[in-house]
C-alpha cells in the first residue's frame, strides 16, 4: 500500500521513540539525559546485562552497540510485536492519533512531485539572493545593515531579495524551463484574474527563505519594504510542500543546538531568530506570524521538554501567552511544559539584545515562570478581590482552566500551586507573629489571657470571666480541630481565612494551617514546629477547654471535627457581630435613635444567644431580656447601658 507523500515524516515527527522505547525497556538512569534525549537501556533485541541500546530521541533512530540493530519508531514497532510494515504504521498513528490515509495509487507520483518543487523553491532561493546585490536593492541592504546583519549573517540565512516586478521571478524561471504548474504550485506566482501572464507573489519585499528539518527550502517569508504596504510580512501560501501550521523557523538548526544543551526558545519573527542566534542562543525559533499550534507545540517538545516562550513586553504579546497557555494544558505530561520569560514594556528579544546585551536576555531566561504562574497572573492582575463574590469568581475561572489538564497527577500539583497562591494573596492582615525577645527558636509572645488553671471543675468556655477569654478558647478548639484532622481543612478554607485571632499564636497557627494543611499531617506538624517550637502543638491541645473536645480524645473522626468547627466559627461569628453591632450602634447615635439601631442590637443579642446555647459546654448563668433572647451578664449590661442611654423619638411618618 502506497501512503501519500509526508505522511511518515509527519507520523515519525509526533511519535516519541523513547515513549515507544519505554514500553520494553528499563531505561540506565546514570547514563541517560532525558531532557537532551539521550537514552541509554539493555538491549531488547539480544540478552544482555549492560545499557548498549541507544536511543536519540530528537533524530527519532536506536543503535544497539551490542547486535547493532538499528532503526526508527516503525522498525522497532514491527520488530518488538511481530507485524508487518503497514500494521506498525497503523499501531503509532493511533498513538499520535493520526487517521491513516487510504490507499492512494498515484503516491509515487506525489513524492516525485514534491522533489520537482523542492527543486524549483532552490532556484527561487538563489534568484532572490542575487537579486539583493543588484542596484535596486540598495534601499533593503541599507535596512539590514541599520538591523545589525552583516554580510556573514546574510550569507548564513540566504536572505535575499524579490525586486518590485510583476514577472521577475516568473521571466527567470522560465528560462530555465519551469514549466508553469511548478512554479504556480510552489507558491511562487498566482495566476492573473485578467487573463495575462502569472505574476510574482513576492514583490519589493526582502525574503527570508524557510526550510523544514530536513533541511529543505518549502517557503518564504517576505517583509514588505513600502511602509504603507497591508502586509508588513508575508509568508508564502500553504502548498504541497508547506503547511504554515506544521512549519517552525529555523527548526533544523534550533533541533541541533537543543541537543547539545542550548535553551530552546520560541521568539516571535524571523529577525528575534536571527538576533538571538547571533546573541548565542542558537537554539531559537519562531512559528511563522502565527499563532503557535497544536502540531508546531508537540514539534516544540520533541525538541526540548521545556521549552522557553520569550514574549514580547505589550499587550499583544501577553494575549498571545495566554492563548498559548490555553492551548498546553490539555497536553501537559509530567516533565513536559513551557516556561515563559518576559521582555521588558515596549521590547523584542532583539531590541534588549541591542539595548542591553546577551547578559540582559540570559537574566530573563534564567528567571522565565513556569506555565502555572502565568495562569495565576492571568486572572489576578489588575483586579480586587474584596467581597466573597469576586473571590468565588476567581476559584471558579482556575479551577475550569484546571480541569483542561488531562494527567492526573499534574492536575493535582496545578491545584497545590494554585492554593499556595492564592493562600499568599488572601492571607490575614493580621498574620504576624513576632519573636519574644531573647528566647529560642519557635518561642513566641502571646497576648491572649491565659487560661483557668487544669483543676478547674466546671469548663473552661462556660466559665470564662470576659467575651476575649470566650473567644480565645473558642478559636484554640477551632485550631485544634484542624490539626488533629487536616482533612477537613479545604471544607472550612474561607471560615478558617476570615477568622480574627487576637492572639498572635492562634493567628501564626491559623496561617500555618492555611498553607501546608493541605500537605498531610505529618508535614503541617512538622512546619508548626519550625515556626513556633516543638512544644506548641503539645501546649495547644493539651489545655484542659481543648482536651476535653470529643473532636479531640477522637483524633482523625472527620464528620465530628467538622461539627465542631462549624459549631464553633458560627459562635465565633455571633459573638464577635454583637460586638460590632453595639460598636456600629454608637457611632451612629447622636441623641436621637429610631426603631433601626434596637431592632439590629435586639437582632444581634438573639443570634449570640441562638448560636451560644447549642453548646453544652457554655451553660453559664444567662438572664432572660424582655424580648425573650438569652445572653450572658456582660452582654446584657453592655446592651442595658447604652439603650439606657438612648433618648427615643418616634419616626416621622411611623404608626
Amino acid at each position: 500500500m502506497s501512503l501519500p507523500p509526508g505522511f511518515l515524516d509527519e507520523l515519525r515527527s509526533r511519535s516519541s521513540l523513547s515513549q515507544v522505547v519505554g514500553r520494553k525497556v528499563i531505561w540506565d538512569a546514570r547514563k541517560s539525559n532525558q531532557g537532551k534525549g539521550d537514552m541509554w537501556a539493555p538491549c531488547p533485541f539480544h540478552q544482555e546485562k549492560s545499557a548498549s541500546f541507544h536511543v536519540d530521541d530528537r533524530k527519532g533512530f536506536y543503535y544497539c552497540f551490542g547486535c547493532h540493530a538499528k532503526g526508527d519508531a516503525i522498525s522497532f514497532v514491527r520488530e518488538t510485536e511481530n507485524v508487518g510494515f503497514m500494521e506498525a504504521v497503523e499501531i503509532l498513528a493511533r498513538e499520535a492519533g493520526m487517521p491513516v490515509p487510504k490507499q492512494d495509487p498515484k503516491a509515487q507520483e506525489k513524492a516525485d512531485k514534491r522533489t520537482q518543487l523542492a527543486e524549483v523553491m532552490e532556484l527561487a532561493v538563489r534568484w532572490f539572493r542575487l537579486q539583493l546585490r543588484t542596484g535596486a536593492a540598495e534601499e533593503a541592504r541599507n535596512y539590514l545593515d541599520r538591523r545589525g546583519l552583516n554580510a556573514d549573517a546574510l550569507e548564513r540565512w540566504e536572505i535575499g531579495f524579490a525586486p518590485d516586478q510583476w514577472q521577475g521571478l516568473w521571466d527567470a524561471l522560465k528560462g530555465k524551463g519551469i514549466e508553469d504548474d511548478l512554479i504556480l504550485d510552489a507558491g511562487l506566482a498566482k495566476p492573473s484574474t485578467k487573463g495575462g501572464k502569472p505574476y510574482d507573489t513576492f514583490r519589493g519585499r526582502i525574503m527570508f527563505p524557510i526550510r523544514d528539518a530536513r533541511g529543505r527550502a518549502i517557503a518564504f517569508g517576505g517583509r514588505a519594504m513600502d511602509p504603507n504596504d497591508n502586509a508588513k510580512y508575508l509568508n508564502s501560501p500553504e502548498t504541497e510542500l508547506f503547511d504554515k501550521g506544521r512549519s517552525l523557523y529555523n527548526v533544523r538548526e534550533a533541533r541541533t543546538a537543543a541537543g547539545k544543551g542550548m535553551p530552546l526558545l520560541v521568539a516571535e519573527g524571523y529577525m528575534d531568530v536571527i538576533a538571538l542566534h547571533g546573541a548565542g542562543f542558537e537554539a531559537a525559533v519562531a512559528p511563522l506570524g502565527t499563532a503557535v499550534t497544536e502540531s508546531q507545540l508537540q514539534m516544540l517538545w520533541r525538541i526540548a521538554p521545556e521549552p522557553i516562550i520569550t514574549l514580547d513586553g505589550d499587550t499583544a504579546g501577553q494575549r498571545a501567552a495566554m492563548r498559548l497557555v490555553d492551548l498546553a494544558l490539555p497536553l501537559l505530561e509530567a516533565g513536559q511544559s513551557l516556561r515563559f520569560a518576559v521582555m521588558p514594556e515596549g521590547l523584542d528579544p532583539d531590541d534588549l539584545l541591542k539595548a542591553q546585551g546577551a547578559p540582559a536576555l540570559q537574566k530573563l531566561i534564567d528567571q522565565a515562570m513556569p506555565m502555572v504562574q502565568l495562569l495565576w497572573q492571568r486572572e489576578t492582575d489588575g483586579k480586587v478581590f474584596d467581597s466573597p463574590e469576586r473571590k468565588a469568581a476567581l476559584d471558579k475561572a482556575l479551577r475550569e482552566k484546571i480541569k483542561l489538564i488531562k494527567d492526573p497527577s499534574i492536575r493535582s500539583h496545578y491545584g497545590q500551586e494554585i492554593k499556595d497562591l492564592r493562600w499568599q494573596l488572601f492571607r490575614p492582615k493580621n498574620s504576624a507573629a513576632r519573636p519574644a525577645g531573647r528566647g529560642g527558636k519557635g518561642r513566641w509572645q502571646s497576648n491572649a489571657p491565659q487560661p483557668p488553671v487544669p483543676s478547674t471543675k466546671a469548663s473552661a468556655l462556660a466559665t470564662a470571666a470576659d467575651d476575649r477569654t470566650t473567644e480565645h478558647l473558642r478559636e484554640a478548639v477551632i485550631l485544634a480541630a484542624f490539626l488533629t484532622c487536616p482533612q477537613i481543612i479545604e471544607d472550612f478554607e474561607s471560615g478558617l481565612e476570615t477568622m480574627t485571632c487576637a492572639d498572635r499564636t492562634h493567628a501564626h497557627l491559623r496561617d500555618l494551617i492555611l498553607r501546608f494543611g493541605h500537605q498531610g499531617d505529618a508535614v503541617l506538624r512538622e512546619k508548626i514546629s519550625d515556626a513556633l517550637g516543638y512544644d506548641a502543638l503539645e501546649n495547644l491541645i493539651t489545655q484542659r477547654h481543648v482536651a476535653i473536645t470529643p473532636c479531640i480524645r477522637n483524633p482523625g473522626d472527620a464528620e465530628m471535627a467538622a461539627m465542631t468547627v462549624a459549631e464553633e466559627l458560627a459562635k465565633l461569628s455571633a459573638m464577635r457581630g454583637l460586638d460590632a453591632e453595639i460598636a456600629e450602634a454608637m457611632e451612629d447615635l447622636t441623641g436621637v435613635a429610631d426603631e433601626g439601631v434596637t431592632w439590629r442590637l435586639s437582632e444581634a443579642a438573639r443570634a449570640a444567644d441562638q448560636a451560644t446555647r447549642t453548646g453544652q459546654e457554655d451553660k453559664a448563668e444567662y438572664e432572660v431580656g424582655d424580648n425573650g433572647a438569652r445572653m450572658s451578664r456582660d452582654e446584657r449590661s453592655a446592651l442595658d447601658t447604652l439603650l439606657g442611654n438612648i433618648k427615643y423619638e418616634k419616626p416621622k411618618g411611623r404608626g
